[in-house]
């Protein structure tokens, strides 16, 4: 792989493993239980991408190198958490870190995804490089969240995995025109202005609802009544 594709690797793998930690500190879990969190949401989508490419063992098996950046961060955070005094002001710090990190996370590991199936199957050029930036970006996360017991992130929030595949694409035409590392940065950047924008300016999906404005309640075997 390229010093590109370990730079943007390294960027996602950090700044996932900070908002697993985060995740797992606002569940009041343990060191242990937050070093889990921090190594399956920094290694967890790329051990999924890897499989789906035909790369096994997976990178993060063969090189420690992303495992220790996690357990590192997870030890870090947790340290900083229990030795820094937590403002109402700082609180509000934290969380716009955290949604900085995920959001650089995403827009990494889009990229990421997307090199490593043009480097290992150039022949696909679209849906394939797509599809593994989207599974690695979001693979982390959803990996996290289901550990943390709540919806995953990419299921309630709107512009989050269109983000991914609008950087995939991006990607994946300018690695047609460009250099890689051009390519790389120009889907990088589209991922966070993305995000950054539906932040900024609350965009949304459509979200159905019932018809004739009634109330559908749900059961448990997930069938209306």
């Amino acid at each position: 792989m390229s010093i590109t594709w370990l730079i943007f690797e390294t960027i996602g793998t950090i700044a996932f493993a900070f908002s697993g930690a985060m995740t797992g500190l606002s569940r009041r879990m343990d060191v242990f239980g937050v070093t889990v969190l921090a190594v399956m949401t920094g290694i967890g989508g790329g051990m999924i991408r890897d499989v789906l490419a035909g790369i096994t063992p997976p990178s993060a098996l063969r090189s420690p190198t992303g495992l220790l950046l996690s357990i590192a961060t997870a030890l870090a955070v947790s340290l900083l958490y229990e030795f820094v005094p937590i403002s109402r002001r700082s609180k509000q710090w934290i969380a716009m870190l955290y949604t900085v990190s995920d959001t650089c996370g995403l827009a990494a590991f889009t990229v990421t995804g997307a090199l490593t199936s043009l480097y290992a199957h150039p022949e696909e050029q679209y849906v394939m490089p797509v599809m593994l930036g989207l599974i690695t970006a979001i693979g982390g996360g959803i990996i996290r969240d289901m550990m943390a017991q709540r919806v995953p992130l990419v299921l309630r929030t709107d512009v989050y995995a269109l983000a991914s595949i609008a950087g995939g694409l991006a990607v994946c035409a300018a690695w047609q025109l460009l250099s890689v590392t051009a390519a790389s940065w120009i889907g990088f950047i589209l991922v966070l202005l993305l995000r950054a924008a539906a932040i900024f300016f609350h965009w949304q999906l459509y979200h159905p609802h019932p018809g004739f404005h009634k109330k559908v309640r749900f059961p448990r075997d997930g069938t209306p009544s």
